[in-house]
């Protein structure tokens, strides 16, 4: 019974602190394709307002980790390709391989 309460209770306390706490609602797209171009999309023209309603690449990784979060991101994704480039594309090879003898 005491789990219930806690729980119970929990969102309660959850409730009460979001009705102080602003919040933002964003769309977000973790890395912009058409780099190094703006993000750009027939979709979202007069419908979304940048960046009020959606972050791009960066803007979302340093929104979600802080400044400088994405080049630090990038960074760190090129270090780990460097030390497993050899088994990832091993990897790479027997997925592959895998998926056409599939067919």
């Amino acid at each position: 019974m005491t789990y219930v309460f806690e729980k119970s209770k929990t969102k309660l306390l959850e409730w009460v602190a979001r009705r102080r706490m602003p919040v933002n609602v964003y769309l977000a797209f973790p890395y912009n394709p058409y780099y190094p171009k703006p993000y750009h999309r027939f979709t979202e023209v007069g419908m979304m307002d940048a960046p009020n309603d959606f972050l791009v690449g960066d803007e979302y990784w340093d929104f979600i980790g802080g400044e400088n979060t994405f080049p630090e991101l990038l960074k760190t994704f090129d270090e780990v390709g460097k030390d497993f480039k050899v088994q990832l594309n091993k990897k790479f090879k027997q997925i592959a391989k895998e998926k056409l003898d599939s067919y």
